[in-house]
């Protein structure tokens, strides 16, 4: 009896596979599990793959992402995704309900943003700068080189953000046999009054919905505490 209550008390240890029960379905990604890889590229990103059954996916992060995050006008977490399909029917994919748990920071869960919504705020607060930088101009007519120098930056980052935001962003498909793999970026944003001075370690939960499951991974930048990865130069 004593054991056959502990069993029920233990938890189970944590590996690429999914329960039948409606609270564990998810696929949770585990080095040590023989369908998840870990890896290191020379571009500086982190790589994690996880398969269950015909769907794999595989998230790549850059080491350097948090350093990066304050540094955007439009401050957001990026993540790479490709998903790939092996079986014979269809698998349809979508960024809709993909979220990342900010584990340090209250756990607060940040879903994907829209491109077409995210690039839509970018101009728009693009062309708010352009506005507020003429009335500064002529009020502050001394301070034209300085106000308009910034503004022209601003809005190159902001072309190339919402040039880069329309062409790699992860879209809706539907993945088969003709077409068995897709691969995009995907956006979070760290505008939360819950999201500030990240930690020398920090530690993520990345959630993506497919085929009926939700794969987990959880993450840690960088993976071990005061690691610095080497960026291999072209």
């Amino acid at each position: 009896m004593a054991l056959a209550l502990a069993s029920l008390l233990l938890p189970s240890a944590g590996r690429a596979r999914s329960n039948n029960t409606s609270e564990a379905s998810a696929v949770r990604w585990d080095e040590e599990h023989p369908d998840c890889t870990f890896s290191r590229s020379d571009d500086g990103h982190y790589h994690y793959g996880l398969w269950y059954e015909d769907a794999g996916i595989t998230l790549a992060v850059d080491s350097q992402e948090l350093e990066k995050v304050h540094r955007r006008h439009e401050p957001f977490f990026a993540v790479l995704l490709t998903v790939r399909y092996r079986g014979a029917g269809s698998l349809d994919v979508s960024a809709n309900n993909i979220s990342l748990e900010f584990v340090n920071h209250f756990k607060v869960v940040q879903t994907a943003l829209n491109p077409d919504s995210f690039s839509t705020k970018v101009q728009n607060d693009a062309d708010e700068l352009d506005h507020e930088t003429a009335r500064e101009v002529e009020k502050h007519p001394e301070k034209k080189e300085e106000k308009e120098a910034y503004m022209r930056a601003f809005l190159k980052d902001s072309a190339e953000l919402q040039e880069f935001v329309g062409k790699n962003s992860l879209r809706s498909t539907q993945l088969g046999q003709g077409n068995p793999e897709v691969s995009g970026w995907v956006l979070f944003s760290t505008s939360s009054k819950w999201i500030s001075g990240w930690k020398k370690q920090e530690e993520f939960i990345l959630r993506v919905p497919l085929g009926g499951k939700i794969f987990e991974f959880p993450f840690k930048l960088p993976p071990k505490p005061g690691e610095v990865m080497l960026r291999k130069r072209d």
